[in-house]
């Protein structure tokens, strides 16, 4: 069954949080830049972390591992879910439930403990597909690939700013209120924790899951797929080789993102000789491209799509991904900080576009489906950053490393020619298409009509006032 009254606007309508799909997406990125600001928060840190706990670089190389490797089984669960429940209590409950490792991993005194805490913090990576699978219910085609990509991009804006916040936040709490170094980095957790707890709350009350209300009461009212349908069409999604396919490109382009995050601020300290916080404001720059690089990927898909349809969706991904493996070759060769920064800027820009290109052809894979097929993809990125994890674990030379990753996304671009779809599904997204955008002129037509009657109106009150004589 396909959601009613989706909305075909995002940009005219940006400042209207009286309309849900708005509301609701605003809520959704927001929820998802907390999340990844979590998730991540402990990585510009590190080098206090492996002071105090004695980190080997093999043991640092599993932390790296071990925080996105549970988000892999996270997401593959919480699309099922949100097909389940609906993306309102998914996000409600995972921010909660999330926030609990997010704040214990102040207590860690071990290696082995500091390991289990970030393994449990990277659930709340699977807030990816909450937000893309909430902006996917919420938007018609004609807009749904750059509400996508913005939601998600603006979520990942998280990953950049805690690299610099994070740190500052740790001064404030050994300067500014005096507490040592292993004090200071376990508060700064605390501290973020919190919030993602109070953010948990205010989701559930201030969303709902689709356009018409919440799926219990779609399901009642018989315009929703009863549950117990949900793990069939789980099933069935799977058997599809594009989900697979996706899954492999989404880990050559989120999977590196995620890496990068990891380790950025130890590189630039180690192959740069920076500080703690110079280290961080250069690494945020990677992440903070994702102010507007994945929504050029998202617009320019659905304008692809526009001129040619699906397979132009597909295509605009396969060049995002390949200019992406090559921009990171050229990086890993930046031994000097003036050519490796713009080096830097230009790799984090195709790959930013690139994840946004993916989740411009997502909703159209199966609409039955929608949640598993996020969750696959999106459990795809993770898989990419545990594999891209073990070049960093190894004693090798991390320039080396990202040259390795660089070919292999090259090499994986190839792979979004084989995202194809039927003539029968081209013609009919193609009437989706149009229809939306009829519906977004004649919004637009009304709204104009709307202020035509009120400025005759205006004159016609003016006329009137200047025809009474003056007593």
């Amino acid at each position: 069954m396909e959601l009613q009254n989706k909305a075909t606007a995002l940009w005219s309508n940006f400042l209207n949080v009286k309309m849900v799909q708005i509301r609701t997406f605003h809520m959704t990125w927001f929820a998802f830049f907390s999340c990844f600001f979590a998730w991540f928060g402990i990585a510009p840190l590190m080098s206090v972390v492996r002071d105090e706990l004695k980190l080997t670089p093999d043991q640092i190389g599993w932390a790296i591992i071990g925080s996105v490797s549970m988000t892999i089984f996270a997401r593959l669960f919480i699309g099922w879910l949100c097909d389940r429940i609906g993306p309102r209590k998914s996000y409600t409950w995972l921010l909660i439930l999330g926030s609990l490792p997010v704040m214990g991993i102040g207590l860690a005194q071990t290696f082995e403990t500091f390991l289990l805490f970030r393994v449990l913090i990277g659930c709340i990576g699977a807030s990816f597909v909450i937000t893309q699978y909430h902006t996917s219910v919420m938007f018609a085609p004609n807009v749904v690939g750059q509400a996508n990509a913005t939601s998600a991009g603006w979520g990942n804006l998280g990953g950049g700013v805690t690299q610099f916040v994070m740190p500052l936040l740790f001064s404030v709490m050994v300067v500014g209120f005096g507490f040592s170094e292993a004090v200071g980095w376990r508060l700064s957790m605390i501290v973020v924790g919190t919030i993602i707890f109070l953010i948990g709350i205010g989701y559930y009350f201030l969303t709902q899951d689709a356009p018409d209300g919440n799926f219990d009461d779609l399901r009642a009212q018989g315009k929703l797929e009863a549950k117990k349908k949900v793990t069939g069409n789980y099933m069935h999604a799977l058997k599809d080789g594009r989900v697979w396919v996706l899954f492999v490109i989404y880990g050559a382009c989120f999977g590196i993102e995620l890496t990068v995050n990891n380790v950025a601020a130890l590189y630039f300290m180690d192959y740069f000789d920076l500080t703690l916080v110079t280290a961080g404001f250069v690494a945020a720059s990677f992440g903070l491209m994702n102010l507007f690089a994945r929504t050029l990927g998202g617009i320019f898909g659905d304008n692809f799509g526009s001129l040619w349809g699906l397979r132009g969706r597909a295509f605009w991904l396969f060049m995002c991904i390949f200019f992406e493996g090559c921009a990171l070759m050229v990086f890993s060769q930046m031994h000097v900080l003036f050519l490796a920064l713009p080096a830097l800027i230009v790799f984090s820009l195709f790959t930013q576009m690139a994840e946004g290109a993916t989740y411009s052809v997502v909703p159209f894979i199966n609409k039955k489906a929608l949640g598993a097929v996020a969750g696959v993809v999106g459990a795809g990125g993770n898989a990419g950053a545990v594999l891209a994890g073990f070049l960093f674990k190894n004693v090798i030379d991390w320039s080396e490393a990202f040259f390795i990753l660089g070919i292999i996304v090259t090499v994986a671009s190839f792979l979004a020619f084989l995202v194809r779809f039927s003539p029968e599904q081209e013609e009919e997204e193609k009437a989706n298409f149009v229809e939306a955008n009829i519906e977004t002129l004649r919004a637009r037509a009304d709204k104009s009509m709307g202020e035509l009657e009120e400025a005759l109106a205006l004159i016609e009150k003016r006329n009137r006032n200047a025809s009474i004589p003056a007593q």
